[in-house]
Order: structure tokens, then C-alpha cells, then sequence
């Protein structure tokens, strides 16, 4: 539906398609996202000029959604300890212990406009398959003694896109330094190391994004690579190959 509308619309006008439920949600790779009532699920359209500083560096799109989507928690006052964090390249994580969220970013060429399908899901409300942020709350809750309120679906959806907006007005007018020491105070990879070509390869420790998006590492003796997923492990972080 909303593929077929983002081409008719005009430039200036936005456009969200929001799900309650979703029966056919996708994943990276072709992995199945399961969606059940409680979740935060949406596909957002953009237009992106390809002149500009994001259109020059389209992959960052799906790290400023995923900020967004912690930002959308975080910001609100009371809420800035809630232990949401983004986790390289598009994911959504309870601490460094378990998902909650994902982002899926598909982009079209016309002429000079990239026309950008986000699609995001982050569990609010439903503690199944893995955890969700209305249950990060209870916890902060019970052991902060706190009296923080619950959250919904349609509010983080609201303040995610709000999030989203500002963040691309940032990178548009300062490039990744705009926005990258952000997207590291929330991130879940300092200092983690990781096996690089294959399960018994070289270990590199993880030391932030390049200007493109790609994961940088120190590998010892070699300096610092980008890296970027070989496109068939579950986990993205999980054998990293460096480009040729």
C-alpha cells in the first residue's frame, strides 16, 4: 500500500502506515519478525536528496532510526536510566542482554531523490518473544522505587518519527560528527571484541562507525578496518569480513 502511494503524494507531505498486528513482518536477511499485539510496528516514507550529507551516506539511515527509537524512551523526563540501546547495525537491545526492536531501511533512486521505506518494530507492551520496554519500566520501577507510567505503542511511534525528524536535520547540516557522539552514549558495543572471517578468526576489538556506516575495528598489528556482515550469520556481528 504505501509503496504504491509514495510516488503519488507530494514531496512535502509525510506518510506512516502503522499496524496493530503484522502476519508477514520481515527481517534482515529474509528472517521472519514476529509481531504481536503490544508491538510498535510501522513503515515510514522519506525522501532523501542524493546531493546532500545523508544522501551520500544512505546506510546511516537505519543507525538514526535506531537511535530514534531509544531517543523516543530516553528523552522523556524520568525516563533517561530506562537500559535501552542500540546495537549495531539495526537492532534494538534491553541492555546487551536481549532484542526488543528492529529496523528494516529499503531505498529507491529517482533521479536525484531517494525515496526511503523504514520500517521499525519494538516490543512496548508484550513481554513475548523476548522482553518489552513497559517491563524495562516495572524493573526501574521496582528497584529505583520509582512510579514512572507505562508507555504506548502509538506515543513511541509519535515521538520516534518526531526523533527521526531532527536527527536527519543534524546529519544533514554536520554530517555523522552531528550525530555519531549521541548514537555512542547509547550504544552497546565499547570496547566488545569480535571474530573476524569466520568463527575462529582474528579477534578485533570494536571502536565505532566509519563515515559510511560500516563498523570500525582495531585488529592488533593491522591498524583500524571498516567491516561490514558477510550476509549469512543470524547475528550481524558475527564473522565481519573486511571489504576488498
Amino acid at each position: 500500500l504505501i509503496g504504491r502511494l509514495m510516488f503519488e503524494l507530494p514531496e512535502e507531505m509525510g506518510l506512516i502506515a502503522i499496524a496493530v498486528r503484522q502476519t508477514q513482518g520481515k527481517g534482515r536477511g529474509g528472517n521472519i519478525w514476529l509481531s504481536p499485539l503490544g508491538c510498535a510496528l510501522s513503515t515510514l516514507h522519506i525522501t532523501i536528496p542524493l546531493h546532500s550529507n545523508l544522501g551520500q551516506r544512505i546506510p546511516f539511515i537505519q543507525h538514526l532510526v535506531s537511535l530514534a527509537v531509544v531517543e523516543s524512551v530516553r528523552s522523556i523526563p524520568g525516563y533517561e536510566d530506562i537500559d535501552l540501546r542500540v546495537k549495531w547495525p539495526n537492532d534494538i537491545y534491553y541492555s546487551d542482554l536481549m532484542k526488543l526492536g528492529g529496523v528494516l531501511v529499503n531505498s529507491t533512486l529517482i533521479e536525484t531523490t531517494f525515496h526511503i521505506l523504514i520500517g521499525f518494530g519494538f516490543n512496548v507492551n508484550n513481554s513475548n518473544p523476548t522482553i518489552c520496554i513497559n517491563d524495562l519500566i516495572m524493573k526501574f520501577n521496582k528497584e529505583e522505587g520509582t512510579k514512572l507510567k507505562a508507555l504506548t505503542a502509538d506515543c513511541l511511534i509519535a515521538r520516534t518519527v518526531t526523533v527521526l525528524e531532527r536527527l536527519i536535520d543534524i546529519f544533514q547540516e554536520k554530517g555523522p560528527n552531528g550525530v555519531l557522539p549521541h548514537y555512542y552514549k547509547y550504544w552497546v558495543h565499547s570496547g566488545k571484541q569480535v571474530r573476524l572471517h569466520s568463527e575462529e578468526g582474528p579477534i578485533a576489538w570494536i571502536v565505532g562507525i566509519d563515515d559510511y556506516g560500516f563498523l570500525q575495528v582495531h585488529e592488533e598489528g593491522k591498524g583500524v578496518e571498516s567491516v561490514h556482515p558477510d550476509g549469512n550469520s543470524f547475528d550481524m556481528l558475527r564473522n565481519l569480513i573486511v571489504p576488498k
